[in-house]
């Protein structure tokens, strides 16, 4: 009767009566996040929701600006101790960054700056500071090139420890300034300047030089670069985290919708561009022009899902990039938890099998 009952109760998975999901195996997947400012923080909800969900394991990620920042907290959690430690550690890090949070009041300012993407003026100081960015550089406005961001990072990134931890893989996008080539740092090349640079907007913040090469934004580069994954990890699935809208149906018409539209483009060029290269690459492979496999010259047939903002995106207005308050935080963090719940319920049995965007469509060029 016992054993019968055992039989039973193991039967109904995959909840347990205290109403807990039952461990099972976990799917592989990388994770490619992007920048976006502020909104940012709708990535923070995603991961949340992936996190607490625990049906996914994470191999590698990929980040770029914000979603750099966002990367480090993640690998630095799941280091330390695993998904609940990444929880928490992405939970004190959005507090800690918000208006309400603790920072000394040089940390808030230019953290205030790291999330606003492009200075857009909605109050008098922010004003006075888009118009000194038009006629000094960060060089001039900052000589002793002071940057206590460093060290808000350096506080909740153990990078020795990330450095030791060969079971994840790490990706930080930046872009070389004098070769205006994508860069990309991994493992033990990963430092807080490193990260700094993949945040260096070029007129809020001085080029970041690593080794005598100066960086700025990966986002122009590679938001976030998904190609790393081809070749590494032992996931051949990658989820792209999208906040920066790739469509809109109306047309710019003032200074700051111009402005901020053309941030969106340049900010998601990189990653349709990559999104081209993924569909390449697994034509070739189908074709067997390409090895499949992961030794040396082979290459991995990459399954591409998206958790975007949707239609959150288009309707936020562009100067919300720069909130800092945790109520927006928070917002966002909610909607990045319900965008993560609808893409696992509506595709999680197609991880490992198929991509559930179409490659082709996102990447192709429109013809008259």
């Amino acid at each position: 009767m016992a054993t019968n009952l055992k039989s039973y109760l193991d039967s109904l998975a995959p909840w347990n009566f205290t109403g807990a999901r039952k461990a099972t195996t976990a799917k592989k997947i990388n994770l490619a996040l992007q920048g976006g400012g502020s909104h940012g923080a709708f990535t923070w909800g995603v991961l949340d929701q992936l996190l607490s969900d625990g049906r996914l394991e994470v191999t590698g990620i990929s980040g770029a600006s914000a979603g750099a920042l966002n990367a480090v907290m993640l690998a630095d959690g799941l280091t330390r101790g695993g998904p609940e430690e990444a929880r928490k550690r992405l939970a004190d890090f959005w507090r800690a960054t918000s208006a309400g949070g603790d920072l000394p009041p040089i940390q808030r300012a230019l953290t205030d700056r790291l999330f606003s993407m492009i200075p857009f003026a909605s109050a008098p100081v922010q004003n006075w500071f888009e118009a000194m960015t038009h006629y000094f550089s960060p060089y001039e406005l900052n000589p002793l090139n002071i940057n206590p961001l460093s060290g808000l990072i350096e506080r909740f990134v153990d990078f020795e420890a990330l450095r030791k931890n060969k079971d994840l893989a790490l990706y930080i996008s930046t872009t070389n300034v004098h070769t205006g080539r994508l860069h990309i740092f991994a493992g033990d090349k990963i430092t807080a300047d490193v990260v700094m640079a993949s945040a260096a907007l070029p007129f809020m913040f001085r080029a970041v030089e690593i080794e005598g090469v100066p960086y700025w934004d990966g986002g122009y580069m590679g938001n976030p670069a998904i190609f790393p994954f081809l070749q590494t990890t032992d996931a051949e699935d990658v989820l792209v985290v999208q906040i920066n809208p790739v469509s809109r149906t109306t047309t710019p018409r003032t200074s700051a919708e111009i402005i901020n539209r053309l941030n969106e483009i340049t900010f998601n060029s990189a990653l349709i561009s990559e999104l081209r290269t993924m569909d390449f690459v697994n034509q070739l492979i189908d074709d067997g022009r390409l090895p499949r496999g992961t030794g040396k010259d082979q290459y991995r047939r990459l399954n591409i899902h998206r958790i975007d903002l949707g239609g959150l995106g288009t309707r936020l207005a562009a100067s919300s990039k720069m909130k800092t308050d945790f109520d927006f935080f928070e917002l966002l963090h909610r909607a990045g938890m319900r965008a993560a719940k609808k893409f696992l319920d509506n595709h999680f049995d197609d991880i490992g099998k198929q991509s559930t965007i179409d490659l082709a469509a996102e990447s192709g060029v429109e013809w008259a």
